[in-house]
């Protein structure tokens, strides 16, 4: 980036931003910030008086020179010189402790207002729906949380005491200079409107660079997060896009560069006509103060003590003048970090809230719509019609010779299945599950199996119709009760960057080694951990990425069975693992499903087989629902999707029963 100087130089480059508006201080935002100041009250009255006292004493020395000049020196006081130069060595020792006592008020309360905003985002943040999190970025959260909370607490321990050490410095410096010498004192005032002229630009121009450059640096830590994380760098990899990512890094990293660059100049340039103004002053006072001393009006000290003042004079006064800078540009950390915080929470516990003791798991869905989308999203769409797009069909058709179980050949010109963008994941959904019951969901992808197990935990709200739990509606109990008796197996099985006890122990904190042991085996999972090289105290890495799916899916199990959850949600997807792991899955849920009302997205015909309930979902609607046999005797939807899905596995189940059986061990 080229600079040159002169009016169509720095001028330009400084009206190079669009904004024209003079920075607006929100009152009711400065209160808003003040507000975390106030538990730390006793801490920040010692960083003010501390200030004020520091600021006294520093005006003394000027004093101590002209003494020294005027008196000491032409009457040769060798007694008066030993107490100045005691003095001189005695204030900066006192200033110097009363520097460290205000260093440690004010770095006590701003770490404390730090701990306080970051616990409360995240306390926020914990309570956010997933919709929340599906629509914002990570690296974002990361940013609001680190950078803009740490710039938050740098207004309150940096900017607000600079304000007030420079007023009380500014007032204190001028009640001594009047009292010194009244005509010097006007004359430093008058160059003061000097300083006034660039702040305003100026400070529309920081505010916005400001703003720019926190969004910028959170570009960069979503880019950091999600191409450097365990998933982002396999991606990377097996795609072979690691000179894209870095060129994409190199792009946004430059920006952060340049708007660096930018706010340096702009900011120097300020501060250059600022200097440039108190050099006038100060040459002002020499100038008039020199032929005062000459003509006999003052003395040498005099106008050296002024000497020293004018610097006390023209620094706070340059701060002040930028004061709407700094507290505009402060506010910027303040207003990105409230625009989380006052996010509002979309499932929050109501007031009167009842706590749910053990439950049967009887679920209820009465009427149920949900949608992912919001009103915004949706507004270009007249009413709730789906866009249907027609895809090829993502398993096989049966073949032209197949046959259905009531012995018809399947239409050849069947239509090709549609994936409905809609804007219901689903519809008016009435169901039963009772107490104990296994019941399997199938259908085909986006059917909104996946959207009915996220609903149950109250992951998400209805949109209409309501969910109730052994009679209770889900908005009338507490999270936390409801959590404690649901249990769920996602098909991307998440472990922490932590030892395998930890991420077993997560479902219950309390656990003893022998209920954890007891899990690992009911999940068939306990001797290949005890081949590890710490056994249970083996870190499992990022993600879990050191284990295989099968591992990582049976410690998931094992979690769920040492938390004992009245109801279980699985989504049984093992078509990806190998045959031995699969097997193994398989022998472990059995003990997981007994005695629990289950809830399972079926992939493999023995859970179908071995539900009581199957439930068809299709556009978000159950459109049919029985046994495995009396599905098949309708030959509708159910049927369709036992000829493509599972009537091979029904055929190698056979052939392997007929050959003997399968190896399962470890």
């Amino acid at each position: 980036m080229m600079f040159h100087g002169g009016r169509g130089g720095w001028w330009n480059y400084i009206r190079h931003d669009p904004s024209k508006e003079k920075p607006k201080i929100d009152r009711q935002l400065i209160r808003r910030v003040l507000g975390y100041a106030k538990p730390y009250s006793g801490l920040v009255t010692i960083v003010l008086v501390t200030i004020i006292v520091s600021s006294l004493l520093d005006l003394i020395t000027p004093l101590l020179f002209r003494d020294l000049i005027d008196n000491v020196i032409p009457n040769r006081d060798f007694d008066r010189l030993n107490g100045l130069a005691l003095a001189l060595i005695g204030l900066p020792i006192l200033n110097n402790l009363i520097g460290v006592l205000q260093r440690w008020a004010s770095s006590k309360s701003g770490e404390g207002i730090i701990f306080d905003l970051r616990q409360q985002m995240y306390t926020h943040l914990q309570q956010m729906s997933i919709r929340f999190f599906t629509h914002t970025k990570a690296g974002e959260i990361l940013s609001r949380l680190n950078n803009d909370v740490v710039g938050a607490q740098s207004a309150i321990t940096g900017t607000l005491p600079n304000i007030t050490t420079n007023v009380i410095t500014l007032v204190s410096t001028l009640i001594v200079m009047l009292t010194i010498e009244w005509r010097l004192t006007l004359l430093s005032i008058i160059v003061v409107p000097l300083f006034m002229l660039p702040t305003r630009r100026v400070a529309t121009i920081l505010r916005e660079i400001r703003r720019q450059s926190m969004e910028y640096n959170a570009d960069m830590s979503n880019i950091i997060h999600e191409t450097l994380g365990i998933n982002g760098a396999m991606l990377v990899k097996i795609f072979g896009r690691k000179r894209h990512e870095i060129a994409r890094y190199a792009g946004i990293n430059g920006k952060v560069r340049d708007i660096g660059v930018r706010q340096a100049l702009i900011g120097r340039w300020f501060f250059m006509a600022i200097g440039l103004t108190a050099a006038i002053g100060t040459a002002l006072i020499y100038w008039v103060g020199g032929r005062l001393v000459l003509e006999g009006d003052i003395t040498v000290g005099t106008i050296v003590a002024f000497a020293s003042y004018i610097f006390r004079l023209y620094g706070p006064i340059s701060s002040l003048t930028n004061i709407q800078v700094e507290i505009a540009a402060s506010m910027v950390s303040f207003e990105r970090v409230f625009e989380y915080l006052d996010k509002p929470i979309e499932i929050a516990d109501r007031t009167d809230a009842e706590t749910l003791e053990r439950v049967n798991g009887n679920i209820v869905f009465e009427a149920v719509s949900f949608s992912y989308l919001t009103d915004g999203e949706w507004q270009t769409q007249e009413g709730d019609a789906p866009l249907e797009l027609s895809v090829p069909p993502l398993e096989p058709l049966p073949s032209p010779g197949a046959m259905t179980p009531n012995g018809s050949k399947p239409d050849k010109d069947a239509p090709v299945p549609t994936i409905s963008t809609r804007r219901w994941a689903v519809h008016d959904l009435s169901f039963e599950i009772n107490p104990g019951e296994l019941v399997a969901l199938v259908g085909p992808s986006g059917a909104g199996k996946t959207t009915i197990t996220y609903l149950i935990p109250r992951l998400y709200d209805p949109t209409a119709g309501r969910i109730t739990l052994d009679g209770h509606d889900l908005r009338d109990v507490t999270q936390e009760s409801l959590a404690a008796q649901i249990g769920m197996v996602t098909q991307e099985t998440y472990l922490f960057h932590d030892t395998v006890r930890a991420n077993l122990m997560y479902a219950k904190q309390d656990a003893s080694a022998a209920e954890l042991e007891a899990a690992a085996r009911a999940a068939n999972i306990h001797d290949f951990i005890m081949k590890l090289p710490d056994g249970y105290d083996t870190v499992v890495g990022e993600r879990g990425y050191r284990f295989s799916g099968g591992e990582k899916q049976r410690i998931a199990i094992a979690r769920v069975i040492l938390k004992d959850p009245r109801i279980l949600i699985l989504d049984e997807a093992t078509s990806h693992l190998d045959s031995q792991s699969e097997a193994l899955i398989q022998a472990a849920l059995g003990p997981l499903f007994a005695g629990r009302t289950s809830i399972v997205i079926a992939h493999r015909l023995s859970t179908i087989l071995a539900a009581n309930k199957i439930l068809v979902i299709a556009d978000g609607r159950v459109v049919e629902a029985g046994t495995h046999e009396s599905l098949l005797a309708r030959g509708g939807l159910y049927t369709g999707l036992y000829q493509t899905q599972f009537r091979e596995e029904e055929g190698v189940a056979s052939t392997s029963s007929a050959s003997g059986p399968a190896n399962t061990a470890p």
